[in-house]
């Protein structure tokens, strides 16, 4: 067919080619958006070097951003028809060539709690579980289906410390790689600042290893091991030095 198709690349020097100098190919088979070509041979040019790369295996298939285990790389057939042509559509995306479903890596909603109690101090816990096993951790986890994300939050902190959150109110939130079973999976983290009915009956359960009331003074980032949490900390220890009366 004579198609001409460009393709985003990023090259071993970690720079990112522009549209107008990318990856040229022609061929009188068919291109995908998704990079699977047959039999090219292709070059491109960045600031540094120029490279050129033979693609002769039917088998090849190029990587728009390419990440490790990131789901999207990882589904190779289509879940509607179960045809082999689920083809990367956008960087964020695939489609099917066969049917045309199209598959959309969105992130998956999590909660975590901002606890007090009356002496001031904030409830952590210790993960038991991997990733990050030992390190702190804010109560918290994944939405259910059919939950709102203030359900949610209640229902992570009941399992995991007994509390009974009576009041959730929504502070901010942060993307986050959590990864599970060998995958990482895009989460998006919501902060809540809840208030629990009674804070003395706090008791280690489910993924939790242990419950710790710190000293807002006795706090530090880097003893919590999830990226997206350790960055939530840094965030609401700024919170509270310029305003602590938010968190009684």
């Amino acid at each position: 067919m004579g198609k001409r198709v460009n393709l985003y690349f990023y090259c071993l020097t970690g720079c990112c080619i522009g549209t107008s100098s990318l990856l040229a190919l022609q061929n009188d088979m068919c291109a995908t958006r998704s990079g699977a070509f047959f039999g090219y041979k292709a070059s491109f040019s960045c600031p540094f070097k120029r490279f050129s790369l033979s693609l002769q295996s039917k088998n090849i298939r190029i990587m728009l951003n390419k990440e490790e285990n990131h789901l999207l790389h990882l589904f190779s057939h289509c879940p509607v028809c179960g045809a082999k042509t689920f083809a990367e559509d956008t960087e964020k995306s695939k489609r099917c060539e066969a049917c045309g479903f199209q598959y959309f890596m969105n992130p998956s909603a999590s909660t975590v709690a901002i606890i007090v109690d009356e002496m001031g101090r904030l409830l952590s816990v210790r993960r038991s579980k991997e990733p990050a096993k030992g390190t702190l951790d804010l109560p918290g986890g994944f939405c259910d289906c059919n939950e709102t994300a203030e359900e949610g939050v209640r229902r992570e902190v009941l399992e995991e410390t007994g509390l009974i959150v009576t009041e959730a109110r929504y502070l901010f939130s942060l993307p986050n790689r959590y990864l599970y079973s060998g995958l990482n999976i895009p989460t998006l983290d919501l902060f809540f600042l809840c208030k629990a009915k009674d804070t003395t009956g706090a008791t280690a359960m489910d993924d939790a290893a242990e419950v710790l009331w710190l000293p807002w003074d006795k706090v530090n980032p880097s003893d919590f091991g999830l990226k997206s949490i350790s960055l939530g900390v840094e965030r609401l220890l700024q919170m509270h030095a310029e305003n602590p009366a938010i968190f009684r």
